[in-house]
């Protein structure tokens, strides 16, 4: 059988702001609201869906993404002084890119304390 995972929860202080602050990062869309949550489709085969209704606990997000998108999420980090991001756990919030595993990568903070990490290349 195959594995997909095909959506998770994102816990949010207000589900709409947290939403548009990740689809802006990327330039994607918010959907229409789904039941209690604020979806934001990252791909064909997966959907982040943001929710306000419990306590927020800051977790990790791993993104493997292509030179195109890497790049334009540069330019719009750089475009925003107040989004933190860095090269990672050694660099923090240090607004560098890392150049692990023959690619670059880097981390972003949001504003509930989740870390978005994109990366262009994984480890062989």
């Amino acid at each position: 059988m195959t594995l997909i995972l095909n959506h998770t929860l994102v816990r949010s202080g207000d589900k709409e702001l947290a939403a548009r602050f990740f689809a802006d990062l990327l330039g994607l869309d918010v959907g229409a609201p789904a039941g209690p949550f604020t979806p934001v489709r990252v791909n064909d085969g997966l959907t982040l869906d943001f929710d306000d209704r419990g306590p927020v606990v800051a977790s990790h997000f791993g993104f493997l993404v292509d030179d195109a998108t890497f790049d334009a999420l540069l330019g719009r980090l750089h475009d925003r002084p107040q989004i933190p991001f860095g090269s990672g756990p050694e660099g923090g919030w240090d607004r560098r890119i890392n150049r692990l595993c023959g690619g670059r990568g880097v981390y972003v903070g949001d504003p509930d304390g989740h870390s978005y990490e994109f990366f262009t290349a994984v480890p062989e």
